[in-house]
Formats: structure tokens, sequence, C-alpha cells
């Protein structure tokens, strides 16, 4: 990109933007004889106390595999080595097409990170879940295995740990943890504590990082020798460009060279405890952009880390923070909000209505019947983010109803 001065008018902003979809615009590789072998190496980091190195990009499978071999090929020549999905992920299409990329590339297992997941709230279920991934993804053993949203810590307990050894003894997996959308640093907290959690994915951006129950919380991680993986971390899609400051936000990283996207990322890998950012990449164009900033060493500066911190606090109410302990107890938890807003976010800003519709439905018809009766006020009240939480359950009604 050029080094030229220029004033990045609104109209040549969009024009840049719209060309570059999710944002390719740090070179991903530098072709030319003289970059070193280490430009052109994915970044790794240990995940936790495992003595794993995993890459600090892994790809995010919650879309369906089989129709994309030649995009888990390519992420695979790009380092993205830490592949995440879970059962319920397409119906089960994103772990069946990690199998069938097993089975024409047998040679790669031994260089994939497999993370998958059980939504099964009962031991037999997370045993039957567990050999069906194992069975659909083509593989003797998961390296990672999840129970998925946890909102509490009660929610695993001394039985879970029991299932856990048991599972790595008999080597149908290596690690085990859980994955969290809700209550966050709650959760985090609790898992210092128990000893036996080996790695959790957390919904973790720069609107949640500076937080100091959230630094406290991933602190006490990295002592624990729990690994870290960071997801949701565009912190609600795009930064706009409704007003000035967001649009000098936006303009200020695009002279820079890399997008807002590109920026949220390198926000993240500024904390060395997040071990690896699990990115939904469902075209070449976002793995190529997402690669290029794993790969670049360009670091954000402290001002800039101090203006995406400004534009989180003034579009706080754009964002759900995950706190459903607050908002879901003032209504005696009749309606899961933390869920309901997590498939809003789906559709709204990051374009996955599929995927959207597919989770909402999930929640069980009658507690969806609620939604349009149930007086949200007490919960607005109560919400940090100040968000309309009322019009926005209803809108998920109807949009994804």
């Amino acid at each position: 990109m050029s080094k030229k001065k220029s004033n990045l008018s609104r109209r040549n902003f969009l024009k840049v933007t719209g060309l570059t979809g999710a944002g390719a615009i740090i070179a991903p590789f530098d072709q030319s004889a003289k970059a070193s072998e280490e430009e052109q190496t994915m970044p790794t980091r240990l995940f936790g106390k495992s003595g794993i190195k995993v890459p600090i990009l892994s790809f995010g499978g919650s879309l369906n595999t089989s129709m994309s071999p030649l995009l888990l090929r390519q992420a695979a020549k790009w380092g993205v080595t830490y592949w995440d999905t879970a059962h319920s992920y397409m119906g089960g299409k994103s772990e069946k097409g990690i199998g069938k990329y097993f089975t024409k590339f047998p040679e790669d297992r031994h260089k994939i990170f497999i993370v998958t997941k059980s939504h099964a709230w009962t031991l037999a279920g997370m045993t039957k879940d567990l050999n069906d991934s194992l069975e659909r993804m083509k593989t003797d053993f998961i390296d990672l295995f999840f129970v998925h949203s946890v909102s509490d810590i009660s929610d695993i307990d001394g039985d879970t740990r029991v299932w856990a050894e048991k599972a790595k003894s008999e080597g149908k997996i290596r690690l085990f943890g859980f994955s969290t959308h809700s209550n966050m640093a709650s959760c985090l907290l609790g898992a210092s504590k128990l000893g036996w959690v080996d790695g959790i994915m957390v919904t973790y951006n720069y609107r949640l990082m500076h937080t100091d129950r959230m630094k406290r919380a991933v602190d006490a991680c990295a002592k624990a020798g729990i690994g870290l993986t960071a997801m949701k971390t565009q912190g609600g899609g795009q930064v706009k460009t409704n007003t000035e400051t967001e649009f000098e936000l936006a303009g200020r990283f695009i002279k820079k060279g890399y997008t807002d996207a590109q920026a949220k990322l390198k926000a993240v890998w500024e904390n060395p405890n997040i071990a690896s950012i699990c990115s939904e990449m469902p075209n070449t164009t976002i793995l190529m952009a997402n690669v290029a900033a794993a790969m670049n060493k360009t670091k954000l500066s402290a001002r800039d880390m101090v203006l995406l911190h400004q534009y989180a606090q003034k579009t706080h109410s754009d964002y759900c923070a995950g706190c459903t302990e607050i908002c879901e107890s003032s209504i005696h938890g009749q309606v899961p909000i933390g869920d309901v807003m997590r498939c809003l976010m789906y559709s709204r800003s990051y374009g996955d209505r599929n995927h959207a519709i597919a989770v909402f439905n999930g929640i069980p018809e009658k507690v969806r019947a609620k939604i349009a009766s149930l007086d949200f006020s007490s919960a607005e009240k109560q919400c940090p983010q100040k968000m309309a939480i009322g019009n926005l359950m209803r809108d998920a009604l109807k949009e994804l109803g």
C-alpha cells in the first residue's frame, strides 16, 4: 500500500472496504526471495501447561466443511492447523467434512489440533457425542474436548472431572475444558481454582479485555496453566461509519495498512496469555485477511489501543457483554437473553443468518413463545450496557423465529 499521505474520503473508504470484504489489506505473503522464513511462518504459542504449541489463529468450523475441502487444505498450508468444530454444528456436517478431509489427506492428521464440543448436559450424552465425533472425523482421538456454552462453573463438577480423566486414559481425548459465552469472567475465575481444566474458549475482544475483572480472570487462568482461546473477537462486527468518530477510527487503520477487523485481531494478540483466536473463515478472502494479520509483525500503537477502547465505550449500547447473571436473574431466567443476543449478533454483525436461525430455533419453543409478551424493563434497568433488551428480543423473534 502506498505510503503517500492523503486524506481518506468517506467515498474512498467505502470503496476500499467494499472491495476487500473482510479486509485483506495487509499483504499475506511476501513472494520475493527476500522474505525470511520467520516472516512466512504462522506464529504459535504454548497452550497452557500442556506443552503443545498452537497457531495464534484457529479455524472456526461452524460451517459445512464438506463443501470446503480446498479451504481446509489452504488453511493447513498457511499454518492454520488448529481447527474448531462441535457435535452440533451444521447438524454434524462440520465434523463429517473434517472426516472427509482426513480420509483424503490422512498425513495431515498429526499436524492438526482438533477441538470439538458437546452440548449434552449428561455424562452419557457427552460419551455419545464424543464417540460420534470420533467416527465422523475419522480419528482415534480429539486433541481438546469442550463442554459447550458453560455459563456457571457449577455446570462442570467432580463427576465431569472423572469423565474427563476416563476419556483421557482411554486415549479418546488429550485435553479437556469448556467454552463460555456468558458470565465469562466468573467462569474463568472459577476454573482457575479447580486444578483440572486444560483449556477454555472464551468470548474476548477489545470491548471486554479492559475490564478489571476480565483482566484478573485471564491472569488467573494463565497462572493455573489453562490454555485460552478467544472467540467473538470482532466485538459485534465491523466498525460503523455513521459518525465522524467511527469514520476516523476505521480510516486510521486503513491508512496504516490494515482494516479495523484486522486491528481487532491484533488487539487480542497483544495479550500473550491468549494462545489463539478462533475465527469463522467461510471463504478464502477472510482466511487470507486473517492469516495476513497473524503473520504481519506490526503491532498496534498505544494510541490505537486507546482509540479502540474509546470506541467501545461510545458504542457499548450496541453490544451484549454476556453478563447474563445480571439480566436473566432479573426476569427469573424465563428467557435466555444472552443466547438470543448471540443469535442477533450472528445474523446482524456477522451476516450468518442461517446459523443464527438454527441456534435461535434450538431454544425450546415454549421459551421462545414467552419473548413476545414478557416485560424486559427490569432487565433493561440492570443492564450495564444500557441495551434496549425488550426491543432486541422482539426483533429476534421477528427476524429469526
